[in-house]
């Protein structure tokens, strides 16, 4: 038995070796300077605290402080190595790690590319990796990565300038090296500190849902960055965001807005990409998700410092020393359906004695230049029941008042979250953000910035207040079994049975039995192929309005037939209205999904979605059309017709938990889902059986 094995392991968490370290081996280091592993080990040794104990190793040890392999230098250090940095060629490293493993190093981490991203040599080379990984359960993070830092604690990463970064207690958990220190920079400039920042690459074993995992219970971290690029565990990431979020919030920003889906066997596959999917379901599960850096930057100011309590809409309250940056942020508030309520008569009357004539005082609160009763004024507008928050914003003007120190005077930032935004030089800025850090209140940059920042803190109040809900509905009654592949006609049997409304119909296999029907319905009627394998039946001539006589019925008939028609669909037309989209999906990395949007066959050209994950709750699919630019369309515009909301909740959640719990169907649309004034009516329906069900798919989209 080697004295390596003799030795007991310290009692750490597997992942406090790679990120907490004692002890650091850098496989490839050499005398020569601007070599990779030369580089990385003087930062590790510069940049790490004096409890980090740091080896050199490289076959050739022909330099003082080098080793000439692992097995050396742990008997040296006379216990397993912590963490084994591996800065050598890509078809070295699968060698270096089982050696790594067989001297008892709890993680390594592999610095060079190569690998999947390189063809099949590299997938090769990945492969014999992820084998050695489930074979002897080291922990690996990368490859292809930067590496990760701990500022003020310990720096494992080859960029120079990691060192320039100031601790904090945001962690930033980014898909590429490269967008780890991007975003730490960005946060550090702007005077939000990094607890954490790691870089993934390839994520062969340590992925994000792995670093989430680990923070949720790491005391030093009030708030998480996540930067996306693509998702192979998606149920695992969804419940891991929505575990943490409940307690430590997480901004999220996802690449991949170009991305397209191909075409799926139903218009729910071509709205639903992965980007907007992606977005849609990590809102869902409990991060704030931002379309660009700045953004991220300007929400974790916030969210590092304080939160609100879960709540559906809270109320804002907003202070501006001048008129036009208040208008600016009261712009972007409203645009973002963040609720600024006007403010109470006395509180208003509170006001008046407080501020000169001619300013507006009912939210937003204007005060002019700011004087001695700037605090109060802070105070009195915070005091209404109706505000949850209170964003305040001014230029700099040191000389005049010292905005922190007002906000400190009130105690306001310990009755409501407080944010500042203060325009201003560097200079005249500093003291204000120096003291607004003393007492744990964010300061942003612009009224931009500070709308950012508030509607950041109001999404993730939102999300988690319908999150409490954690009951699912279901179907009442059960659905009847279905065969597939279905036509419409069987489609639309299981709405009724799922509770949905659907038109009055009759299958018609002849024409006698048609010109019959034409009788019985009330006119004028649709007439339509009845085909489970075609989908898209407008597209081939294959659905005809407005039909009130024979001959009409006769025309549409003979254009059916030359498809042809196996059977005839005949069914009342319904009456005019707002036509939705709305289906269930089998996402391939998310597993069942919910889509609606705007309906009728330009819905795939607008695009307008909203998304959420098959899991949906009755209050999440209440708020769901929200997301939608058409939603007011939905709440009577111009006379037409209102959305019960209660109504559509029921089925999104019905057609959810039938997907869910069937299989053996990749996709339940329906388009149109007309809204009329008498509530929700399905017109059109189509079930796609899973590939590699039994049902015969062939034709599907012709």
């Amino acid at each position: 038995m080697t004295t390596t094995q003799q030795m007991p392991v310290r009692p750490l968490a597997v992942l406090d070796r790679l990120f907490d370290p004692e002890s650091i081996a850098v496989v490839g280091a050499s005398s020569a300077p601007g070599k990779l592993g030369t580089v990385m080990l003087d930062a590790i040794t510069g940049g790490s605290d004096d409890s980090v104990t740091a080896f050199g190793i490289n076959p050739k040890a022909d330099s003082k402080g080098l080793y000439p392999s692992l097995r050396s230098a742990t008997d040296t250090h006379g216990r397993a190595i912590d963490l084994a940095v591996l800065c050598i060629p890509a078809a070295a490293t699968p060698g270096a790690l089982r050696e790594a493993a067989d001297c008892g190093v709890g993680a390594a981490l592999i610095c060079s590319g190569g690998f999947a991203e390189a063809g099949p040599n590299g997938l090769a080379l990945q492969r014999e990796l992820e084998e050695i990984v489930a074979e002897t359960g080291i922990r690996l993070l990368g490859p292809n990565t930067s590496g990760f830092f701990r500022p003020g604690r310990t720096a494992v990463s080859f960029v120079p300038t990691v060192d320039h970064i100031a601790a904090g207690t945001v962690a930033v958990v980014a898909a590429s090296g490269g967008m780890n220190h991007a975003l730490s920079f960005l946060l550090s400039e702007q005077g939000v500190g990094v607890g954490l920042g790691v870089g993934l690459g390839n994520s062969v074993d340590v992925s994000n849902v792995d670093v989430l995992e680990y923070l949720a219970d790491d005391p030093s971290i009030t708030a998480i960055a996540l930067h996306v690029e693509s998702v192979e565990h998606g149920p695992a990431l969804l419940d891991v965001v929505r575990r943490v979020s409940a307690t430590k919030p997480i901004v999220s920003i996802v690449v991949g807005r170009s991305d397209v889906s191909s075409f799926a066997e139903s218009h729910t596959g071509a709205l639903a990409t992965s980007w907007k999917t992606t977005r849609a379901l990590l809102a869902e599960a409990g991060a704030v998700v931002v379309d660009s850096e700045q953004q991220l930057v300007d929400a974790l100011a916030v969210l590092s410092r304080t939160r609100l309590r879960a709540s559906i809409e809270p109320g804002i309250g907003l202070v501006t020393a001048q008129a036009g940056p208040g208008l600016m942020v009261l712009d972007e508030l409203l645009a973002g359906s963040v609720r600024v309520p006007t403010l109470s008569e006395p509180v208003q009357q509170t006001l008046s004695g407080l501020l000169p004539p001619l300013t507006f005082q009912a939210n937003p609160v204007d005060t002019g230049r700011p004087g001695d009763t700037f605090g109060a004024v802070l105070a009195a507008t915070a005091s209404d029941p109706a505000i949850d928050a209170l964003a305040v914003y001014a230029l700099a003007e040191p000389d005049v008042i010292d905005l922190a120190d007002a906000v400190r005077r009130s105690g306001l930032q310990d009755k409501v979250p407080v944010l500042l935004g203060v325009g201003g030089p560097a200079a005249a800025v500093a003291g204000t953000t120096a003291g607004a850090a003393a007492i744990d209140v964010p300061v942003l940059p612009s009224p931009t910035a500070l709308a950012t920042g508030v509607r950041a803190l109001v999404q993730d109040a939102r999300v988690r207040a319908l999150n409490i809900e954690t009951t699912h509905a279901r179907p009442v009654p059960s659905a009847a079994l279905l065969t597939l592949p279905a036509d419409e006609a069987s489609a639309k049997n299981l709405l009724d049975d799922l509770g949905l409304e659907t038109p009055d119909r009759r299958v018609c296999h002849d024409r006698a039995r048609a010109h019959e029907t034409l009788a019985e319905l009330d006119l004028p009627i649709a007439v339509k192929i009845l085909d489970a394998t075609v989908v898209h039946k407008t597209e081939i001539g294959g659905v005809h309005l407005g039909i009130r006589t024979g001959a009409e019925l006769d025309s549409a008939l003979d254009a059916l037939d030359t498809i042809p028609a196996p059977a005839y669909l005949l069914e009342s037309m319904a009456p005019d209205g707002v036509d939705l989209f709305l289906g269930a999906r089998r996402d391939p990395v998310f597993g069942p999904i919910v889509v609606a949007g705007l309906g009728g066959t330009a819905a795939e050209a607008i695009g307008d979605v909203a998304i959420r994950s098959g899991r949906l709750t009755h209050s999440v699919a209440v708020a769901m059309l929200d997301d939608l630019q058409f939603a007011p369309l939905l709440d009577g515009w111009r006379n037409g017709p209102v959305l019960d909301r209660d109504d559509f909740a029921r089925v999104a959640v019905a057609l959810a938990g039938y997907l869910t719990d069937h299989p053996e169907i990749s996709d339940i649309e329906i388009n149109p889902l007309r809204l009329t004034t008498d509530g929700l009516i399905a017109l059109d329906a189509v079930i796609v059986p899973a590939s590699g069900s039994n049902a015969d798919t062939e034709g599907a989209l012709r």
